[in-house]
């Protein structure tokens, strides 16, 4: 058999992608190791932190006619909830009044775009385990679920097979392909907090909630149904609250009674989720080139980064729309120099968001729990009310914006150095809104000067 396309993984990013192409009328495979989890009593549950769509994931699904059908998928949140030790929240927007990033389920959100893409006429094989890719025959050798196995040519192939991806094994054989992987030292739990006795939602459903603890932190994200998914971030080993040093039920309820003691009262089935969903870990991965010859990887598979700015689906789903662009202006008969040109493109974005989500884990478990975030957040947002032009917070330029990510990160680096000299005023608490904000303007023109 000899396939025009072959995509490996159906996960949101190769689900996606095989719609972007099949649009292009394309002939397109999609190969999948999982089984399909629209059929049966197939489950794939304790490993799922909710996904938080923002602008850059909304715009490639506007791309393909897809914005309306998800939207009904998922519940805006314009910000987020910050719940201290003794059960007081303070409520932090993302943006201005209106912009929201929007939680949705994974599994639901994975199962309508295979759905689509089917639909589109896109072939979907599941149960098929890629065990290795001749990147000299661009042959795909696959194991299906009962044993039998296929050899399959194709014209290109596309690792949208996420951070464990069997095209970048492949392509680490080869001769000057760079490759870095980390795994931090913390790890996640699934969690969930049920809907109440009445039905409703046990807290503000239109926010992202956190419990920052310093070393650790609680998440919890809406869902349609008026319950949350949870995601406990804690240290594997090494600190007195980590996975190591909870053993049984009541280390469960003790670590929670004391830092988390709002949400352990509204958390009927913890320490039996906390048992029963495993402990994932979080990598991020680097590597270069992204393309041999007619395979290309996107997505995950290339560029997997840990959770905490909220992109990583975004980012993927964006790497489509900068593939199809491409493809667009260039032709589908010119597939080495569209990657070429994509992988050109897209590399220093990929790596300055990778250093945004390891960056922000540090704000997100401790730095919103302290007085002075605040103040910070409100000067930052001051400012952009008075100078929309000039002063455009970091956050807002990743989540409600387009502009490429390596120059977002530029510009908050600039950002945050002015914020780190006005934060050193002894009195900022107290005279934050007296501040000459045209100077603090002035001040970030000469520097971006220099």
């Amino acid at each position: 058999n000899k396939n025009e396309i072959s995509i490996l993984g159906a996960g949101l990013i190769g689900s996606l992608l095989s719609i972007y192409l099949k649009k292009r009328g394309l002939d397109v495979h999609v190969y999948e190791k999982r089984p399909d989890n629209r059929k049966g009593d197939y489950k794939e549950e304790g490993r799922s932190i909710n996904m938080a769509l923002s602008d850059r994931g909304w715009n490639a699904l506007d791309k393909v006619g897809l914005k309306e059908k998800v939207l009904t998928l998922t519940i805006p949140m314009y910000g987020r909830q910050i719940h201290n030790e003794h059960g007081d929240t303070t409520f932090i927007p993302y943006g201005k009044e209106g912009q929201a990033i929007y939680s949705i389920s994974r599994g639901r959100f994975n199962q309508l775009l295979m759905n689509e893409a089917e639909d589109a006429g896109v072939k979907v094989h599941f149960d098929k385990k890629i065990d290795n890719v001749d990147l000299r025959t661009n042959e795909l050798h696959i194991e299906s679920r009962d044993g039998s196995k296929e050899h399959i040519s194709s014209e290109v192939i596309l690792g949208a097979d996420g951070a464990y991806s069997s095209l970048r094994t492949a392509m680490l054989k080869q001769v000057r392909f760079n490759y870095k992987q980390e795994y931090i030292s913390h790890g996640y739990k699934e969690l969930s907090i049920p809907p109440t006795k009445d039905g409703q939602f046990a807290m503000d459903p239109n926010a992202l909630h956190i419990w920052p603890r310093g070393s650790f932190m609680l998440i919890a994200l809406p869902n349609p149904d008026k319950s949350f998914t949870c995601t406990l971030f804690l240290p594997f080993e090494g600190e007195r609250v980590s996975f190591e040093n909870i053993r049984d039920e009541e280390d469960v309820k003790g670590v929670f009674q004391t830092f988390f003691d709002d949400a352990f009262q509204m958390m009927p089935n913890l320490t039996g989720e906390y048992f029963n969903n495993p402990t994932a870990s979080l990598i991020n991965i680097e590597c270069y080139p992204w393309m041999l010859n007619k395979a290309m990887l996107i997505g995950d598979a290339s560029h997997a980064m840990v959770p905490f700015y909220g992109q990583g689906m975004n980012s993927g789903f964006e790497d489509c729309v900068i593939l199809d662009n491409l493809i667009e202006k260039l032709g589908s008969n010119a597939w080495e120099l569209v990657f070429a040109k994509f992988q050109k493109i897209r590399k220093p974005d990929t790596d300055a968001i990778c250093k945004l989500a390891m960056e922000n884990f540090e704000e997100m478990k401790a730095d919103v729990a302290d007085p002075k975030f605040l103040i910070r957040k409100k000067i930052e947002t001051r400012l952009h009310e008075l100078y929309p032009n000039d002063w455009i917070p970091l956050y807002t330029m990743v989540t409600f914006s387009s502009i490429p990510y390596s120059e977002a990160y530029a510009i908050g680096k600039l950002q945050q150095s002015i914020m780190d000299r006005i934060m050193k005023d002894p009195l900022i608490t107290q005279n934050w809104d007296k501040l000459d904000y045209g100077d603090i303007i002035d001040w970030l023109d000469k520097t971006k000067a220099v």
